[in-house]
């Protein structure tokens, strides 16, 4: 027999669940994705039992006077005289709940409305105590002071109207209550003093910086110390709430406080330089992420290559024509919605008109844009110049970074062991992901000094060094001085000889850079040392990380066709294949593909192909794997494979039934390039086919011939 639930007790149940979660969410407000100074509150449901308004009522009250144990960097006085109003109040809510008064209708009401108000409290307290965000909330002072005083009017208000007579609890606490209402109504939560002598402060040394003028350091340190901003770690905090606030500004198209936000950047990345001497954390293993690097990639190190055929700018969603041609989506439909069935740069009739999204150059220039600080929002930006990003977020940021460009590198020369180590970590971390202070560092001349310092024993500063570099060597300017300073040689040496796997990894990416341009690809290739190096890295049991860095590495120096023979000395087929027949990682084994189809071009490079035994792996992950570059480079290899070696390789493909089904589902899945390549090799089998039953044929009245078919 089943029992049903009573309506009204599955209503307090439901809102007791709502208020748990909310109150789980809240308590982790600093974690969560919630906006700062955005109150999100949520109107309890209609019908909500007495019961559970009120549970959740004291929780949220217990929940803000717990705040009171909290550290308060900014709005000390406000935050403390709400926590006390609350403090009483849920001595109110207390006593309803233990003496079991009932709750009328109008007392629910009202309950409603504080629950409400309550909510938005909490936010308040949680951004005033949010980790990495005191000099914003600093900033915003007059702004915060406001809120205090808008939720302490919606406290009172709520109070006012509560009819307190029709509720059965002593008259003491509703006193207490009756005067916590009058005082909310009354007391003036204004701008603290102290505040405003900080914010003050903060606006004068940005002022020196927009003025040219390097600031005074006292004044700093001393606001630093008002806000319990104590070492590196703290004040790094600061820097990427920042950063990140800056990003969301820019991807919403709302770059208003853009400018502002920038500066305060600017004003802490020099005080975390200047003032704080100690890296006060375990520094952890370079980040994959910074060193990652992809055969795509080198296809598309010209930015002009990012730009739109049509409109001449940067492509915001990319997808790829049946010609192959690929356009901005705006562009593209522009262009076939007047009307127009051709392709508009090569004039090919299209034999539909279908988009296919290039997430592949999507991401190659969201990454681009990313390690060059260029702006991919769709505020009116897109026509920017992607070859003149060398643009500060504002001019005072702009002087924050020079000087802080010459202080680290004095650093660099004159500095003890640990000021040279950390000076080097400062470049990483400047250097992430902004143009400018990349070509601020390196017209200061940290390059040469920075390769100084590889030559050291200290795990720490080589790691530091090395991955300095690399940021570096993302900038043209970067790679023009590592190779003007003679660089090549301390790089290889890390490569080769690296004190930890991490530095020597990162070595292959800068070399996988260095190799974007002719000269330095035939540079590099001339160096006996570094393309058997590079091989070395991809046989030894590393990570999956260090044989993709190698790779992609090798495929650069590809470019260079007197550079093939040279990486086929170093056997760098062999040690491809075997990863190729162990990796599962998707992105490692397409840059393998690649590297083999570029050497399968030409007859020994095929020869080697094949003599690794190659031939029935590509097969075999021409039918396996999913990725369509992928495909791409094994119809490639196949079809050198058939051109260069033979009759062995094609008389083995003929004879795969299973081949020939993967070859036409290329002809309409695959990538333009791939579907190329698949056409060619079906008819080129098919041919193979004709002849061989023309042979067989002709074998019953005529002697035996040889087969020739090149």
């Amino acid at each position: 027999m089943s029992t049903s639930i009573p309506h009204d007790i599955r209503k307090s149940f439901l809102f007791s669940l709502h208020a748990f979660s909310f109150l789980s969410m809240i308590n982790a407000s600093n974690q969560s994705g919630r906006r700062i100074l955005s109150f999100p509150a949520v109107h309890p449901c209609e019908g909500v039992s007495p019961a559970a308004l009120l549970a959740s009522l004291i929780s949220l009250s217990q929940a803000i006077c717990s705040f009171q144990s909290k550290f308060f960097p900014t709005q000390r006085r406000n935050s403390r005289e709400i926590i006390r109003q609350l403090g009483i109040i849920l001595l109110f809510f207390e006593e309803i709940r233990d003496r079991g008064v009932p709750i009328s209708d109008s007392v629910a009401l009202c309950f409603s409305e504080l629950h409400l108000c309550l909510q938005k409290i909490h936010f308040l307290l949680s951004d005033c105590t949010r980790e990495g965000a005191r000099l914003w909330m600093l900033m915003k002072s007059e702004h915060v002071a406001t809120q205090f005083r808008v939720l302490t009017r919606a406290l009172a208000t709520a109070l006012d109207v509560l009819p307190l007579s029709s509720i059965e609890i002593c008259d003491e606490v509703k006193e207490v209550v009756e005067l916590v209402a009058k005082q909310a109504q009354k007391v003036k939560l204004e701008l603290d003093p102290h505040d405003e002598h900080a914010t003050t402060q903060v606006l004068s040394v940005l002022n020196q910086f927009e003025r040219g003028m390097e600031p005074n350091l006292s004044i700093m340190k001393r606001t630093l110390n008002y806000l319990g901003i104590k070492n590196w770690n703290d004040c790094n905090k600061e820097i990427k709430f920042l950063e990140d606030e800056v990003n969301f500004n820019s991807s919403e198209g709302d770059e208003g406080e853009v400018p502002f936000l920038s500066n305060l950047v600017g004003y802490l990345c020099y005080c975390r330089v200047a003032i704080f001497e100690t890296l006060d954390f375990q520094q952890t293993a370079t980040d994959p992420s910074e060193t990652r690097c992809s055969t795509e990639m080198i296809n598309f190190l010209n930015p002009q290559d990012f730009r739109c055929p049509i409109s001449l700018q940067l492509m915001a969603d990319p997808v790829t024509l049946s010609t192959g041609q690929t356009y901005d989506r705006a562009s593209i439909q522009k262009w076939l919605k007047a009307g127009n069935r051709t392709c508009p740069k090569t004039g090919e009739k299209l034999t539909n008109t279908e988009l296919v999204p290039n997430t592949t150059l999507r991401k190659l220039i969201h990454q681009f844009c990313a390690d060059n600080g260029v702006s991919t929002s769709k505020s009116g930006h897109r026509s920017r110049d992607i070859t003149r990003t060398s643009v500060p977020g504002s001019t005072a940021s702009a002087h924050a970074m020079q000087f802080l460009s010459w202080f680290i590198a004095r650093r660099l020369v004159f500095g003890t062991d640990e000021q040279k180590n950390k000076a080097a970590y400062e470049i990483r971390v400047l250097a992430r992901s902004n143009i400018f202070n990349r070509a601020c560092l390196i017209e200061v001349g940290t390059v040469p000094s920075l390769l100084n310092l590889l030559d050291t024993n200290d795990k720490s500063t080589q790691e530091n060094a090395i991955s300095a570099l690399l940021k570096l060597a993302k900038h043209t300017n970067g790679q023009k001085t590592i190779m003007e300073s003679d660089g090549l040689t301390p790089i290889l040496t890390v490569l080769k000889n690296g004190i930890s796997l991490e530095a020597r990894q990162t070595a292959a990416a800068i070399i996988f850079y260095l190799s974007s341009t002719k000269e330095n690809r035939k540079i590099i290739g001339e160096n006996p040392e570094a393309i058997p190096a590079l091989v070395e890295l991809i046989k030894e049991e590393t990570t999956a990380l260090g044989k993709k860095n190698a790779t992609v590495a090798i495929f650069g120096l590809l470019l260079l066709p007197q550079n093939h023979q040279k990486v086929l000395e170093a056997n760098a087929v062999p040690a491809l294949v075997n990863i190729l027949s162990s990796s599962e990682k998707s992105d490692l084994t397409t840059d393998c593909l690649a590297v083999l189809a570029a050497l399968a071009e030409n007859v020994e490079g095929a020869k080697a192909v094949s003599k690794a035994c190659a031939l029935p792996l590509i097969v075999g992950m021409l039918q396996k794997i999913t990725w369509r570059t992928g495909k791409e480079h094994c119809v490639a290899i196949l079809m050198s494979l058939c051109v260069h070696v033979g009759e062995e390789v094609v008389s083995i493909l003929a004879k795969d039934p299973s081949l020939m089904p993967w070859l036409y589902s290329l002809l309409t899945d695959g990538t333009s390039h791939a579907a190329k390549k698949a056409r060619s090799l079906i008819k080129l089998l098919h041919e193979y086919n004709d002849t061989r039953t023309s042979q067989w044929l002709s074998s019953s009245v005529l002697p035996e011939r040889s087969l020739h078919i090149w």
